[in-house]
């Protein structure tokens, strides 16, 4: 072994170790894990000469023999999102108390996308993976099988692996049917368009499940007063502007997600349009600053998917659980002061000036 200078420190290896032990690596590993087929006198000689080396076992040393990293990847689109973050929290929690490591992995765009599904950067690193909203095509499920370790998907759409989301479209018909009970007949809605190549679910199933349930209460919205811009506050509010651009406007909004609904709720008030006296607005997910601004929405429990993903996919990695198993938890309706009845008669009302 080298020798060092006086006064010189540098952390010992794992081989340093097993050439003081006079064993292999892997013995090391064994015997420092506790693991059995160790004998008593080779643990004892492996853990004097750890001890004398000061030696700290790393996770990648430890998987030398049991072929586990004890390390949980996590797989995000945007780490800035409020609605990822929250997941991987919930998430994280769960995996630390069970004595994992966390590694965080950023999509950040389509072709972070196409990296991560090429390259696998995951490989020999992770015992598991989360999904965070990412749907997974058929030519990128066999890439993720090629990694031999279980994966679960929280919000995203996925076959072969276990899945952790909500039930959106009872959530949407929660949504319109609140709408409808107040006397709503002329009812829009906003949306994020998807992330070109992220593949985002979500967007398009709301906005189908929207018009069914609209079409299931018996009314017609017009095609203008359904608006997609970029996803968040400020695509909230250019959408707003575009519907409020129409001949006529309609006397509600469902909005895709709270932050799209804030936009709405800035955009109308430039307008002088009175909320919810002039106009309803609703929101999905329950944002933690949905009820300082009064926002009427459809709870989701997101750290909750979280933390319930991270038990399905820890269970599987174990053993004690089906790899393939779904949950869905439940929504719920959270009424604030964004939504009442229309004023007067009802119906559409003319579209005002906007101010900037």
């Amino acid at each position: 072994m080298e020798q060092r200078a006086p006064g010189e420190f540098s952390p010992a290896s794992i081989f340093d170790v097993a050439d003081r032990a006079g064993v292999s690596p892997s013995t090391v590993s064994r015997a420092l894990r506790g693991l059995p087929n160790v004998a008593p006198a080779t643990r004892e000689r492996v853990a004097r000469a750890a001890h004398e080396l000061f030696y700290v076992a790393s996770p990648a040393a430890s998987g030398l023999a049991s072929g586990r990293t004890t390390t949980v990847g996590i797989v995000v689109p945007f780490l800035s999102r409020w609605f990822f973050m929250r997941v991987v929290q919930g998430a994280e929690e769960v995996i630390r108390a069970a004595g994992y490591d966390v590694l965080l992995h950023n999509l950040g765009d389509a072709a972070g996308r196409e990296r991560f599904f090429d390259r696998l950067p995951l490989n020999r690193k992770v015992d598991g993976i989360v999904l965070v909203d990412v749907t997974v095509q058929p030519h990128e499920q066999a890439r993720l099988q090629a990694l031999g370790v279980p994966v679960t998907v929280v919000g995203g759409d996925a076959l072969g692996v276990g899945a952790v989301g909500i039930d959106d479209a009872a959530g949407v018909r929660m949504a319109v049917r609140h709408l409808v009970h107040l006397g709503h007949r002329d009812i829009g809605m906003l949306g994020g368009d998807a992330a070109t190549g992220l593949n985002f679910a979500v967007p398009g199933r709301r906005r189908t499940t929207f018009l069914g349930a609209i079409a299931e209460a018996g009314l017609v919205t017009k095609p203008e007063w359904v608006v997609s811009s970029d996803w968040g506050i400020e695509g909230g509010a250019r959408a707003t502007e575009r519907l409020l651009s129409s001949r006529r406007v309609p006397t509600a909004l469902f909005a895709e997600s709270d932050e799209v609904a804030f936009g709405a709720l800035r955009t109308l008030r430039l307008a002088g349009l009175d909320v919810p006296r002039r106009m309803s607005v609703i929101g999905f997910d329950d944002h933690e600053m949905a009820s300082v601004v009064n926002l009427t929405t459809v709870a989701q429990p997101v750290d909750a998917q979280g933390a319930a993903a991270a038990r399905l996919l820890i269970h599987a990695m174990l053993g004690h659980a089906d790899p393939f198993a779904r949950l869905a938890l439940p929504t719920q309706l959270v009424i604030r002061g964004s939504t009442a009845p229309p004023s007067g008669a009802g119906g559409s009302r003319r579209s005002p000036a906007v101010t900037h």
